[in-house]
């Protein structure tokens, strides 16, 4: 992202966010085994292959920076994954998501790497705006959303489908104004 190679970010906590690496290939094929994760999210990673391409995408999206993917890890134990997509610098804004594995859910560790991608994007990268969206059906993400500091803009009606049928979406925002 702006011809830099991805940074590691820390908080004063120790939480760390760091690019994927080949050696999280396990770890990620179990994350999209997750029920959870694959209802909110889609995608299906069903082996180490898998999730060896998937980590190469995450590396190629930083390069035509697009996409900005970090591992969420606890020292050495991958937690999750945070990631802006649709990046457009030219315009200043991005969408953000994340994922976090079963047993990191509740800990603040959402919530940590949120404000850190945010802080970082905001002010490092130059954003003017990053956009979260949600089922409104997922009250955990609403949490993560509104505890790291994101304004609920609206919903969007009948916006998303999930493996249940459609779902109204919240959308949240960050603007550097707010930072």
């Amino acid at each position: 992202m702006c011809g830099i190679e991805q940074p590691t970010l820390t908080s004063d906590s120790g939480l760390l966010l760091r690019p994927f690496r080949n050696a999280d290939t396990g770890t990620v094929v179990r994350a999209y085994q997750d029920p959870d994760v694959r209802f909110w999210n889609f995608r299906r990673i069903d082996d180490e292959a898998d999730a060896a391409r998937w980590i190469e995408h995450q590396r190629e999206g930083w390069g035509a920076e697009t996409v900005a993917s970090w591992a969420i890890a606890d020292g050495t134990t991958l937690l999750g994954r945070i990631a802006l997509n649709n990046v457009k610098l030219t315009f200043g804004i991005a969408e953000v998501g994340y994922w976090m594995l079963p047993e990191a859910r509740g800990r603040g560790a959402a919530v940590t790497a949120l404000a850190i991608v945010t802080e970082w994007a905001l002010g490092e990268v130059g954003l003017h705006r990053i956009s979260l969206y949600h089922s409104v059906a997922n009250a955990a993400s609403c949490r993560v959303a509104e505890k790291a500091g994101y304004v609920l803009d609206g919903t969007a009606r009948s916006a998303w489908p999930h493996p249940d049928g459609w779902h109204d979406m919240h959308l949240h925002g960050a603007v550097r104004t707010d930072h």
